[in-house]
């Protein structure tokens, strides 16, 4: 199975002890890419250094909601100046995040409208965190993100939903939750999107699918998302992931 895991947080202290080997069993286990976004300029720089480690690992830079709240001119001016790295695909992960709130609603807001800009200016994809914020964000979007485009990761909400951000230009990515028994709602979005519009992720270490749940989570557990999408969709497994494997390659834009 050819995978393509478009959002894996590889740089995170869990993989500390045994990034490299973590990496390369990922590899081996059929990991092709691996996108690894930022949360803040330090993480940033940690994503972009792993890309130039590795030849299949690309980075994205740019300031997560949470941390939005701590970051300054010099980030955003070095964000912008980031993105010409041949390793740098993306600007994200940014957005909105209403469920923990950790940085107020305003501020999140315009710091996700100057992360558009950017992205635009620099002709980016952006990957964006949607968390309790799908009508916001997809107010922003029409608001603030004419030019913009990019992926929706870890998607959250309805299938109307999907449609309308598919038709706006994004793609929409599935992490382990659509795996999770009780996420029916999610599962029908897997099954109905249009196959060209389909990301697979695993948003590491987080959000482990069965039958590791509690476990840290790696972007060889993509393979788990790959399962349960196609056989939501009758598909060959092989056939999905290499889908969006190519699907990811375009988003990114790797050759």
């Amino acid at each position: 199975m050819r995978l393509f895991d478009t959002h894996a947080h590889i740089n995170d202290e869990r993989f500390d002890n045994d990034r490299d080997q973590m990496i390369q069993d990922c590899f081996d286990q059929g990991v092709e890419y691996i996108m690894c976004p930022a949360v803040d300029r330090q993480t940033a720089e940690s994503a972009i250094a792993l890309a130039e480690q590795y030849d299949r690992v690309y980075a994205a830079v740019g300031v997560h909601p949470h941390e939005s709240k701590d970051a300054t001119e010099e980030d955003y001016a070095w964000f912008k100046q980031m993105a010409s790295h041949p390793k740098v695909k993306a600007i994200g992960e940014i957005g909105l995040d209403y469920y923990y709130d950790f940085s107020d609603r305003d501020v999140q807001a315009e710091s996700f409208k100057r992360q558009l800009a950017i992205a635009r200016e620099v002709d980016l994809p952006i990957i964006i965190h949607d968390r309790d914020a799908h009508g916001a964000i997809r107010d922003m979007l029409l608001e603030h993100g004419k030019g913009n485009y990019g992926v929706f990761h870890c998607f959250s909400t309805s299938l109307e939903m999907a449609k309308e951000f598919i038709k706006m230009g994004y793609y929409i990515s599935f992490a382990g939750p659509v795996v999770f028994p009780k996420s029916t709602n999610l599962k029908e979005v897997a099954k109905h999107i249009p196959l060209d519009r389909l990301l697979i992720e695993t948003d590491s270490p987080y959000l482990t699918p069965p039958p590791f749940r509690g476990r840290r989570n790696d972007p060889s557990k993509t393979q788990f998302v790959a399962q349960e999408i196609a056989q939501l969709r009758g598909m060959d497994v092989e056939e999905l992931a290499a889908i969006a494997l190519e699907n990811g390659k375009r988003c990114f834009g790797i050759e």
